[in-house]
């Protein structure tokens, strides 16, 4: 059975599929294809989970010892929701990764004190829709508002600081999610920061109106494109040195492979209904 659908919504994740490359972005966002979880994306997903968890409890608690101890029961709860054994080579194996995740919660502290900090929200769902009809749609990590109203947005990375000449490759996401928050709360973050728990670097960045304006412009020109392909089922594969962590080489042209038929049902270019 089909898990196909049209997708309506623009997220920072799916954004960047598109730009590396339409034919990834089908399969993800329109045929829904299974994909494989790799140790990097499940550790990411388990150290977001303890820091959350740890901002659940008083300031005074929130101890290297209290976040240690937060990772046995996050990873039994994400074990039972989904089985991720066939990452490992035994007991031994895993044992090993989750010194891996310990190491990283343990840098996060190294980098400042949460003791000290009471973030706004944090895993922070945000939406807004443009005056073109184009929807966006975001999770925040962590929120912070300070007590003259400054708002810093941070987000979590488990692996190294990007070399400068990627800097913008990876403030497009913090971009998309300050441009959502001074759309719907009407005040433009002060910092966006990246904090990378793979070396305990920082990557900051203080967006100004008219920069946020830009990029604005630049998503809805790539939302309308994203809409021509989805309409017309056009999605042109993109080859780059990315393609080696691809999924779906056997389905991509680019490697001698056929995508499957096309689930949607198309119209012509320009004929589509903008979404509701």
């Amino acid at each position: 059975m089909s898990n196909a659908t049209r997708p309506t919504q623009l997220s920072p994740s799916r954004a960047g599929d598109f730009k590396q490359c339409p034919l990834l972005y089908r399969f993800r966002a329109v045929d829904r294809l299974p994909e494989p979880s790799s140790r990097a994306q499940v550790q990411g997903t388990l150290v977001h989970a303890v820091l959350e968890r740890l901002y659940e409890l008083e300031a005074g608690r929130r101890t290297p010892e209290e976040a240690l101890a937060l990772i046995e029961p996050e990873w039994t709860r994400l074990n039972a929701s989904q089985e991720y054994s066939e990452l490992f080579d035994g007991l031994s194996d895993e044992s090993d990764w989750l010194r891996g995740v310990r190491r990283l919660v343990e840098t996060y502290f190294a980098m400042e004190d949460p003791q000290r900090l009471q973030p706004h929200r944090t895993e922070c769902l945000v939406t807004t829709t443009l005056d073109d009809g184009t929807q966006l749609k975001g999770f925040i990590d962590r929120a912070d508002v300070n007590p003259a109203g400054l708002v810093r947005l941070v987000d979590y990375k488990t692996g190294k600081r990007p070399p400068d000449r990627f800097a913008d490759k990876a403030l497009f996401q913090m971009k998309f999610y300050a441009l959502v928050w001074w759309r719907t709360r009407g005040k433009v973050p002060t910092l966006l920061r990246l904090m990378y728990l793979g070396d305990g670097q920082v990557l900051d960045y203080s967006p100004t109106e008219r920069e946020l304006e830009q990029f604005e412009r630049t998503l809805k020109a790539l939302w309308a494109s994203m809409r021509e392909a989805i309409a017309t089922g056009l999605f042109r594969p993109q080859k780059s040195k990315l393609c080696g962590w691809c999924a779906h080489q056997k389905l991509c042209p680019e490697f001698g492979g056929e995508p499957p038929a096309y689930p949607l049902t198309t119209v012509l270019p320009g004929l589509e209904m903008p979404p509701p």
